[in-house]
């Protein structure tokens, strides 16, 4: 982790953001639609994440976006947040960057006032899948809220 900085994300991350999560997408083979690759949201980030009970963090190396994750709020859902667009770049896998970041997401949302965090993602994300697992989420039948994500067939829940 010494190698990394994290912060919240600025005006200027947004397209560097968008990058990394549309080339980690494309690499794990995920389908282009019904996924956070064509969320809205990815051409102004700091915008989507600018409220009182939305965060993204960014991860740096050398100054560069390497990965990011955040919070914000399960649309349709009361007092469930959704970890959101939680993705890291080759580099950045494998040295404890997104257990660092799930940890400091989860306690967020619960700085926030969120009682459950709530997440969607790929089965072949397998890795992402142990991390989940590993920091308490549990595997629902069926997905919650208003996401869009359609394309996402894994949905897992935690108890904040």
């Amino acid at each position: 982790m010494s190698h990394f900085e994290i912060r919240e994300i600025q005006t200027q991350d947004n397209q560097q953001v968008a990058d990394v999560i549309r080339e980690v997408l494309v690499e794990s083979g995920a389908p282009k639609v019904g996924t956070a690759y064509e969320d809205l949201a990815l051409n102004d980030m700091f915008s989507a994440y600018n409220s009182s009970k939305s965060i993204y963090f960014v991860v740096l190396k050398q100054g560069r976006i390497v990965g990011g994750a955040g919070v914000g709020p399960l649309k349709g859902e009361r007092d469930t947040c959704e970890l959101q667009k939680m993705y890291f770049l080759k580099e950045a896998r494998g040295l404890g960057v997104g257990s660092f970041m799930m940890e400091t997401c989860l306690q967020k949302a619960k700085d926030l006032g969120y009682k459950k965090c709530y997440l969607e993602t790929l089965p072949y994300m397998v890795d992402a899948t142990k991390l989940y697992r590993k920091t308490g989420f549990k595997n629902l039948d069926a997905p919650m809220g208003e996401t869009g994500h359609y394309s996402c067939n894994v949905w897992m829940i935690k108890e904040l």
